[in-house]
C-alpha cells in the first residue's frame, strides 16, 4: 500500500463515515478515484485533506466530505445522466461516473479541463465529457439531467440551470446568499415543480460567475 492509498483509506475511515456517508456504492467510488491525480503537484501531499484545496484563479476543490455527501442525497442511480456545473479538476464528475451512465463535466477555465481530461485518462473513464463554456448557463449537451451538482458554492441557483434538471431529477449546491454559513440544498422537480430542501449546514467557496449579483441603488 502507498502513502496515497493510505490516505485514501484514512480519508474513507475518519472523514466519511463519521459523517453519515453510508452509501456504499459511494464509499467504493472513493476507494477507487485516485484524488491525488486531480491536483497540482505541490498539493498532492495534502490531496486527502479535509478541507476545500486551492487550484488557483479563485477556484476550489471542495473538501471530500462535503463532496460524499452532497453526492448521497442526490440518490445517483446506474442509468442517471449526471451534470458537474464549474467541474474543476473533475474529481467529483470522476465519481459520479462510477455511479451513473453518463457525466457532462461544465468548466470555463480551459487549464483546469486540460487537467480534468488528463485525470479522467489516468484512471480509463470515457463516460465523462467536459464541456468548455460559461457555468452560469448549464449546458444544453443533453435536453436535461437526472442529476446536477455543484462543484462549488453559489449565491443562488441560476433560473436557466434549474431549468435543465429533469423530471424526477435531484440538484445538489451549497448555497450561500451572503458571507455567511452556506446550507447545502437538495432541489428535486416532480410533477414539473421545483421543491429546495436544506439538507445540513456547510460551507465551499463560491464558484467564479455565482455571486449574488449587486442590487440596483436608484
Amino acid at each position: 500500500m502507498t502513502g496515497y492509498d493510505l490516505a485514501r483509506a484514512n480519508m474513507i475511515e475518519r472523514q466519511l463515515l463519521p459523517n453519515k456517508v453510508t452509501d456504499e456504492r459511494l464509499i467504493v467510488a472513493f476507494a477507487g478515484i485516485r484524488r491525488e491525480l486531480f491536483v497540482p503537484e505541490q498539493l498532492r501531499g495534502i490531496a486527502y485533506a479535509d478541507e476545500d484545496l486551492p487550484l488557483g484563479g479563485g477556484r476550489y476543490l471542495m473538501a471530500p466530505m462535503l463532496a460524499a455527501r452532497l453526492l448521497q442525497a442526490m440518490e445517483i442511480a446506474r442509468g442517471d445522466a449526471a451534470l458537474v456545473v464549474g467541474a474543476g479538476v473533475g474529481y467529483e464528475a470522476a465519481l459520479l461516473a462510477r455511479l451513473c451512465r453518463t457525466v457532462i463535466a461544465l468548466e470555463e477555465d480551459p487549464e483546469l479541463a486540460r487537467q480534468g481530461r488528463a485525470a479522467l485518462v489516468e484512471h480509463g473513464i470515457a463516460t465523462v465529457k467536459y464541456v468548455e463554456g460559461p457555468a452560469a448557463q448549464g449546458s444544453r449537451a443533453r435536453p436535461a439531467y437526472d442529476a446536477i451538482l455543484f462543484g462549488g458554492g453559489v449565491a443562488e441557483i441560476p433560473a436557466e440551470i434549474a431549468a435543465q434538471l429533469a423530471e424526477g431529477g435531484r440538484m445538489a449546491a451549497v448555497v450561500r446568499p451572503d458571507d455567511g454559513p452556506g446550507r447545502a440544498t437538495l432541489t428535486t422537480r416532480t410533477g414539473g415543480i421545483l421543491a429546495h430542501r436544506v439538507i445540513f449546514d456547510a460551507s465551499t467557496p463560491l464558484l467564479p460567475g455565482f455571486a449574488r449579483k449587486p442590487a440596483f441603488v436608484f
